[in-house]
């Protein structure tokens, strides 16, 4: 799918490319260019989609795992292919730093893999029925069987491999889904309907439906044909999600201001490139993205001097040039909210030591020092290239202070003595921690999720299959 300059997309629905009443102009975050037109779904063009996925679904739910299986592996092959198309994608809608928006595919490619292997492995057990008075002569075992209709909300950050997140094991579990992608990135979306037709997927089991949240995904999770909602996305969204949708499963990834706490005795220079990646990567705008770093005062000094250091050698720039580190935030609303909240900060008594200033679209890497607790940067998400350093005088008053905040997705620590680590991984109240590590860290198997107001449930193939699969008990009397 090469893109074209005010090319006009469609919507995706029932295996076919349709025409939709109203657009809307989408431009790029670096250049502020017009790149497409849009289609903006009505409820009735969303019905339309419910309806193709709802009729699709027992012959999804039908289909052999070994078929399932092979249309994710052909799925992946494609995506490999023409991995450096799907990436100039993701860089022109996102701003995505080209050499970060090949990761991306990269991630995505074993995504699809890895959900092509869990479709050959969804099973139950057997339950030993004879274990209770009563149950003699009876065999009795579990199956998973696919919920039905998923609607996934997806955010723009990660355009592809997020959407892999929902699709993947969706598609996996024999479920059929509409997808609303985020409206600055639905490029990526379409890509891979284009790619899913390609590779076999029945017509109705993938549909696509771009617009508003207000529209689109409201019709989604009130709609009764729709058994399950999958959403990346703000806090207050997912909470009205969960507020609207009656008994759906939900499953609910949202925000995080994640954190590291650094020990005395480590080694600040081997750690540093590792820290300012997972401060500054695609302009911060990850949910793990290290926000909050935590330094023993033994350390201090030389982690802060150390970490300026190398933060001041990113390139900021064009997307495209594969020497840019940082680019563009997703949009220019973005860039003064970041600002205003860098002020707020300074006049709370946090000094600048890197940064603090936008070039057009462009915030550069940013680094405070002295942050209070209350500031925005500190206890909200920030979103943005955007990185606070504090004095800590032990791990115990770090792990406090990463603790006092509405999130809880990742965390990471930094130590030379297990015992310091072991009672971190207990006492950090989050859905993942990292020792030795930063909390920007994920592969595409395992559990992810956070606690509080980070999330409800856990992404991961094998997890997401769990949720989005329900038990059936079958027991045979044999007496």
């Amino acid at each position: 799918m090469t893109v074209k300059n005010k090319e006009k997309k469609k919507l995706y629905i029932n295996g076919e490319w349709v025409e939709a009443k109203e657009y809307t102009s989408l431009f790029s975050p670096y250049s502020r260019e017009l790149i497409a037109e849009i289609p903006q779904a009505t409820v009735e063009e969303v019905d339309l989609a419910i309806e193709a996925a709802y009729q699709a679904r027992s012959k999804m739910a039908e289909m052999p795992s070994y078929q399932r299986a092979g249309i994710l592996e052909k799925l992946a092959g494609l995506m490999e292919q023409r991995s450096d198309e799907a990436a100039g994608i993701i860089a022109l809608e996102a701003a995505k730093p080209i050499t970060t928006a090949k990761g991306e595919i990269a991630r995505t490619v074993q995504t699809f893999k890895f959900a092509a292997e869990e479709a050959k492995r969804i099973n139950g057990e057997t339950i030993p029925m004879d274990a209770a008075p009563g149950g003699e002569g009876r065999v009795a075992y579990t199956v998973r069987e696919p919920l039905g209709v998923i609607g996934a909300i997806t955010p723009f950050n990660f355009p592809m491999n997020l959407v892999a997140h929902k699709v993947g094991p969706a598609i996996a579990a024999g479920n059929t889904v509409v997808l609303k992608p985020a409206g600055q990135t639905p490029l990526s979306a379409y890509f891979l309907a284009e790619l899913l037709e390609e590779a076999g997927l029945q017509a109705g089991a993938f549909n696509v439906v771009t617009g508003s949240g207000s529209v689109v995904g409201e019709k989604l999770v009130k709609d009764g044909r729709v058994k399950k909602i999958s959403f990346t996305g703000s806090p207050e969204v997912g909470i009205g999600i969960r507020n609207k949708a009656g008994l759906k499963h939900v499953t609910l990834e949202l925000g995080s201001n994640a954190a590291l706490i650094v020990d005395k005795d480590v080694d600040v220079e081997k750690i540093i490139p590792r820290c300012v990646t997972g401060a500054f990567a695609f302009q911060g705008q990850v949910c793990i993205s290290l926000q909050r770093v935590y330094v023993h005062k033994d350390s201090y000094d030389s982690f802060v001097e150390k970490f300026v250091e190398a933060a001041a050698k990113l390139k900021v720039g064009d997307p495209l040039d594969p020497e840019t580190d940082v680019s563009a935030l997703i949009a220019p609303k973005e860039v003064e909210r970041t600002l205003g909240w860098i002020e707020e900060a300074k006049q709370n008594g946090a000094k600048v030591v890197l940064g603090g200033v936008s070039e057009g679209n462009l915030l550069k890497p940013t680094v405070l020092l002295d942050v209070e607790p209350s500031a925005k940067v500190s206890c909200q998400e920030v979103f943005a290239p955007i990185v606070l350093i504090n004095k800590v005088n032990s791990v115990g008053e770090a792990i406090e202070l990463v603790n006092d905040s509405r999130y809880g997705l990742q965390a990471g620590i930094f130590t030379e003595n297990i015992r310091t680590a072991m009672d971190a991984t207990k006492k950090l109240h989050v859905g993942g921690v990292l020792v030795n590590d930063i909390p920007t860290f994920r592969v595409d198997h395992m559990p992810y999720g956070g606690v509080k107001e980070s999330g409800v449930g856990r992404e991961g193939i094998k997890y997401a299959i769990d949720e989005m699969t329900e038990m059936k008990l079958i027991i045979i009397n044999n007496n």
